[in-house]
């Protein structure tokens, strides 16, 4: 695999919205810093980020911040699980747990919601919920504040589902923290297209 090329492709020019999708970069969490967007400034980029496909209108997702100091309560809560859960866990595990939402001073919480439903097959409804998640990077990248989707195992975690208040129905498509970066992140290594693409034909009867 080959970085990406950033310069224009030929007969693109420099397309502001190719620009913002080929420039997008994620910030690890670590790097994630106050100042948070404010009130309006989140409610925009949820409005850009609901922008995504939607077979059926179902509006399969819904949204959850968690920020202040929920976010360490929320880390304590998790640091207490892993400790009863096992009794071996070191120190360095424990502290993980304890510092998984105390990086970026805003997390959203990406819900699908995927109930039952005659016509649109779950896993459409789930991938909407996926789109959702990329969108709101974007958002947050073109509004100037650095972002990164994340789950780990909170994500799958039927006791912490509780604790965030899911219905038996719903799942965390991502925690997407967002914050004002401390630096600008790396570009890495990126698939070729070309390589990736083939061409169906019918095969012979």
């Amino acid at each position: 695999m080959s970085p990406i090329d950033s310069r224009p492709a030929a007969g693109f020019g420099t397309d502001p919205a190719l620009h913002a999708l080929d420039s997008r970069r994620s910030v690890p969490a670590r790097q994630l810093d106050e100042p948070a967007p404010d009130d309006a400034t989140l409610l925009r980029m949820l409005r850009s980020a609901s922008r995504v496909p939607d077979h059926g209108r179902r509006v399969p997702w819904r949204y959850l911040a968690i920020r202040g100091e929920a976010r360490h309560a929320l880390g304590e809560r998790l640091a207490a699980l892993t400790r009863e859960r096992d009794a071996s866990a070191g120190e360095a595990a424990i502290e993980k747990d304890r510092q998984r939402f105390s990086h970026a001073p805003l997390v959203v919480t990406v819900i699908a919601r995927l109930g039952p439903d005659e016509k649109i097959p779950e896993q459409e409804r789930l991938l909407t919920a996926g789109c959702v998640c990329f969108a709101l990077l974007q958002a947050a990248q073109a509004l100037g504040y650095g972002a990164t989707w994340l789950t780990g195992w909170p994500a799958y975690d039927a006791t912490v589902h509780g604790w965030l208040g899911l219905a038996a129905d719903e799942r965390v498509a991502g925690f997407i923290h967002i914050g004002t970066p401390r630096l600008d992140a790396p570009e890495r290594e990126r698939p070729d297209p070309a390589t990736l693409l083939e061409e169906w034909s019918a095969p012979a009867a």
